[in-house]
């Protein structure tokens, strides 16, 4: 791999996380026939319905919390070219006062916001995530995939630190850990299906690490969306899965989508946005996965365009910034 197939990949995993956001955006918390009902199917960025419970305020290819969160991870690490704990919490905490003042609702879930004020209290970070099971930590780990290779036990150490202050159960990190796992190695090289063994044997070792709260079977759950997956069902995937919050069920579920995709950024984009309930959570974690393996190349131009004009991002920037944490990281 040439540098320049390294940054196409890098910026395909963060304009990944931006697109399935953006697309699942106005689906978010409706269920698969609510969605039908309001949107018919969604093919496209569309304006959220009237008065959406989240979404409300927002316009056609805009992008939510996940997107936000995963850019104002990538500035602590690549500002900081580490995880301090305290430091994160300030920068959430500070990130949700800002929706507030901009009349948005996608803020902080409870859990992640009593772990937050926990910390900053004086509870160590070692105690305060320890029953966050839902899929937070996942949604905003890509920067940690393309700054982090996978050598040794260092991309499992970094997802630890990034996840172990707001989700430090076996569930989440599991999730999370996965998600980094396929994210690292799309970004050197790997295609999908190439990624799942160790992304599997990953999430194995994270859920041990984590509190033994929730899904004890990360890597099982995962490996039976993409066996759902195979199936070519979406309607089967919702269903056998779920779709909510919970990592056990949203996380596996991005994985059987990225399969049900081939790999495909945009198809998974439209099958998250249709899938049902946590739609932008979905969307971001499956298309970040598959922008890694398949580069932002593969993105439709005419769909970047959108996200760019109603975003106003710059993911190169971003990934070029990353990478250069992951190059001195890296001891090959």
């Amino acid at each position: 791999m040439d540098r320049a197939d390294i940054l196409d990949r890098a910026i395909g995993a963060l304009s990944g996380v931006a697109l399935g956001d953006a697309m699942g955006m106005p689906s978010q918390t409706l269920d698969r026939a609510a969605i039908r009902a309001v949107y018919g199917r969604i093919e496209g960025f569309v304006e959220p319905m009237p008065d959406h419970p989240v979404s409300h305020g927002l316009t056609a290819a805009q992008v939510t919390d996940d997107t936000e969160q995963t850019l104002l991870l990538a500035g602590l690490l690549t500002r900081r070219e580490g995880f301090d704990a305290n430091d994160w919490a300030q920068a959430l905490l500070a990130w949700e006062a800002d929706v507030r003042r901009r009349g948005l609702r996608d803020l902080l879930g409870p859990s992640s916001k009593a772990a937050l004020e926990a910390l900053l209290a004086g509870v160590p970070a070692s105690e305060t995530g320890r029953s966050g099971t839902t899929n937070g930590a996942a949604m905003r780990i890509v920067p940690v995939g393309i700054a982090t290779p996978h050598t040794g036990s260092l991309l499992i150490d970094a997802v630890d630190s990034a996840c172990r202050v707001t989700h430090a159960t076996g569930e989440a990190m599991a999730g999370a850990t996965a998600v980094a796992t396929v994210v690292s190695l799309g970004v050197a090289g790997a295609r999908f299906d190439d990624a799942l063994s160790a992304a599997l044997e990953a999430a194995r070792v994270a859920n041990a690490r984590g509190a033994a709260v929730g899904e004890r079977d990360m890597a099982g759950r995962i490996a039976l969306a993409l066996e759902v997956a195979e199936r070519g069902d979406e309607a089967e995937l919702a269903a056998r899965i779920g779709t909510s919050v919970a990592s056990r069920e949203s996380v596996a579920a991005a994985f059987g989508v990225v399969r049900l995709a081939g790999g495909d950024p945009w198809r998974a984009a439209v099958i998250a946005a249709n899938i049902g309930d946590d739609t932008d959570t979905i969307g971001a974690i499956a298309c970040g996965m598959a922008g890694a393996c398949a580069g932002v190349s593969a993105f439709p131009d005419d769909r970047l365009t959108q996200l760019q004009t109603a975003n106003g991002f710059d993911m190169a920037a971003v990934a070029r910034h990353l990478l250069a944490v992951r190059e001195r990281a890296d001891p090959t």
